[in-house]
């Protein structure tokens, strides 16, 4: 029988801030050995003073710490514009502790002592949504700089395209003829990188939310 392939190994970066020598290097030896590259911090601190700029990343941080606070880290990373699953490990924590980290987009709460795969399973949602994250960074980056390359007429074809219009219904709209119609719609999917109607709505659809959003904002 032919060899069954070995599955996947995790790819991703996850950083462990903990003042617990002994926990934090069983948490590094148990993501190393399933393929994740890690970092450890004795304190935020410390990883505030030496913060890493990978991705896609997850950091593994304890609650309570002398210098500062898991809730208090995860408020600076935010503060600085670090967009980072995190995930809280805890031996105690207030319930106010608990609502901050919730509220600022904690993936996952650990309690002392807690399993290997619940463990395992945090960081493994956390690396995908942070993968997820990056991946729409870059698509947003691709669609700004198409659509900065449209001429005014073709932004006028490309917001018809995403409202439906076909090629009779752009002629009418701008009063010009079919072909210089169809001539600007190329152009439009060409600098999309777009190969159907459907995929160019789907690249653009995203960008045009989040300018309503930061416009209402």
């Amino acid at each position: 029988m032919p060899e069954l392939a070995a599955p996947p190994r995790p790819s991703g970066h996850v950083f462990v801030v903990d003042d617990d020598d002994a926990l934090r290097d069983s948490i590094a030896d148990l993501l190393r050995v399933v393929g994740y590259r890690v970092q450890c911090w004795a304190s935020a601190s410390a990883f505030i003073a030496d913060l890493p700029r990978v991705a896609p990343a997850v950091l593994v941080t304890d609650m309570r710490m002398p210098d500062m606070t898991g809730v208090e880290l995860h408020e600076e990373l935010i503060r600085r514009g670090r967009t980072l699953p995190v995930v809280y490990v805890s031996g105690e924590s207030t319930v106010s502790q608990t609502i901050r980290a919730m509220k600022q987009g904690a993936v996952d709460f650990l309690v002392k002592p807690f399993g290997r795969e619940e463990l395992l399973r945090a960081v493994a949602v956390s690396i995908e949504k942070d993968r997820r994250l990056m991946q729409d960074l870059i698509r947003s980056a691709r669609v700004e700089e198409a659509r900065s390359q449209l001429s005014p007429r073709e932004s006028q074809v490309h917001e018809l395209l995403l409202k439906g219009f076909g090629n009779r219904e752009i002629v009418e709209a701008l009063n010009i003829s079919l072909p210089t119609a169809k001539q600007y719609k190329s152009e439009v999917m060409r600098k999309f990188g777009a190969r159907s109607l459907a995929e160019l709505i789907a690249l653009s659809v995203p960008a045009r939310v989040e300018d309503g959003a930061s416009s209402a904002g």
